[in-house]
């Protein structure tokens, strides 16, 4: 879940320089929230002191809107407002080859994490090296983060890779852009999950991670490895994406554990179609090994949400997706129509869950500023089928 994706997006910039009463107060909201966004979305902060040295400093957030319209748990109110994510960007330029990122997420207890903090040598396209808390290789899902999906949900039925906070982990990455950008790798090694007492892990085994991306139209847009699942036709894209993750001992418990293994194929196609508008289509496949083994709970022995412990489950998952962005401008902005699919099942539970998404996107700057309104059908082995609609706004700064 990325946003490391709105730092490197400015280094690079910078580099080349009643119920109805209840639903009217959250529109009006948002509505504001807009107009904000639309004055402030290239606002980033960028404050220059020498030669390639600089400091940027920026925001994300998306406030919503949400309903569960058929089987809300009961003893709790179907209607929700609510700040989803709240994120503090900042980056900062040394010389031409040494640089940090430093980004914080407010929690859902309103307590600031850091999301983000990690320097950077920098020397080449071709070869890069991180190391602190950063997105390890993962899925396409996961490197785009919350922000740069096409649509407005994270897919979380299905992109279930191992991380601290929202997909972060601490270790080291060296990734690198060849062939003109067409070819991306990124490969790490990072602290391991499960090291606490009595888990699976007492032997502080690392976790082993690593992408390629192929890019088979126009050279790789995003920065860095990360990646976006839309480009609201700014970009002709083929990609398709391989990563796997392998950890020893990386699931049970400390007297029946077995290693971790995880790995998928991910591909996004977006054509231009010049007055017709951009189609876009996405689609992966997972497979998570735990060999039998069932996994920890995610509070074991009094583990924290960030404590990289428990809640890993094997299984088969899949994914497919499309958008189409309207190429009529209507007042400020286009819309964007989508449709996702996602299924994933426990093969050692023989379990399975599903979840369609059907929405549209009012974009009006790319990644920086939309309004997503979004319906959401979850279902599940042994539980009743769960409905949510969603008004949502993204803005970054």
């Amino acid at each position: 879940m990325n946003q490391s994706h709105e730092a490197l997006a400015a280094q690079e910039t910078t580099r080349r320089r009643s119920k109805l009463a209840a639903k009217a107060a959250p529109a009006l909201a948002l509505a504001v929230c807009c107009l904000i966004g639309d004055q402030a979305a290239q606002a980033r902060v960028v404050v220059p002191f020498g030669d390639d040295q600089w400091v940027s400093v920026g925001f994300g957030l998306r406030p919503f809107f949400s309903d569960v319209t058929r089987n809300h748990t009961p003893g709790t109110n179907p209607d929700r407002v609510d700040l989803e994510s709240f994120r503090i960007f900042s980056s900062a330029s040394f010389n031409q080859y040494l640089k940090a990122t430093f980004n914080t997420e407010v929690s859902s207890n309103n307590t600031i994490q850091v999301l983000d903090g990690y320097g950077q040598f920098e020397p080449l396209d071709e070869i890069n090296v991180w190391g602190g808390r950063m997105l390890p290789p993962s899925d396409r899902a996961n490197l785009d983060g919350p922000y740069y999906l096409l649509g407005w949900s994270y897919p979380g039925v299905v992109s279930r890779y191992p991380g601290k906070v929202s997909g972060r982990m601490d270790g080291g990455t060296v990734w690198g852009k060849l062939f003109e950008k067409r070819l991306t790798y990124s490969f790490g090694v990072y602290d391991g999950h499960n090291q606490i007492i009595g888990a699976s892990n007492q032997s502080g085994n690392p976790l082993f991670a690593g992408r390629l991306n192929l890019n088979l139209l126009d050279p790789d847009p995003d920065p860095a490895y990360y990646t976006s699942s839309t480009y609201f036709g700014g970009a002709d894209v083929l990609a398709i994406g391989v990563a796997a993750q392998y950890q020893q001992d990386g699931v049970g418990n400390q007297l029946q554990r077995a290693d971790f293994t995880a790995w998928n194929v991910d591909v996004l196609f977006e054509k231009k179609l010049g007055e017709f508008g951009a189609a876009t289509f996405e689609g992966a496949y997972y497979r998570y090994y735990t060999h039998g083994v069932n996994d920890v709970a995610t509070n074991f022995n009094n583990a924290r949400s960030t404590d990289l412990v428990g809640g890993i489950r094997p299984g088969e998952a899949y994914m497919v997706g499309a958008g189409y962005l309207i190429p009529y401008v209507i007042g400020w902005g286009r819309f964007q129509p989508y449709f996702r699919y996602q299924s994933f099942r426990d093969t050692l539970a023989a379990t399975w869950e599903r979840q369609y998404d059907m929405g549209v996107s009012y974009v009006i700057d790319g990644h920086n500023l939309r309004i997503t309104a979004n319906y959401a059908i979850n279902q599940f082995t042994a539980r009743k089928d769960i409905d949510k609609f969603i008004l949502g706004v993204q803005i970054q700064f």
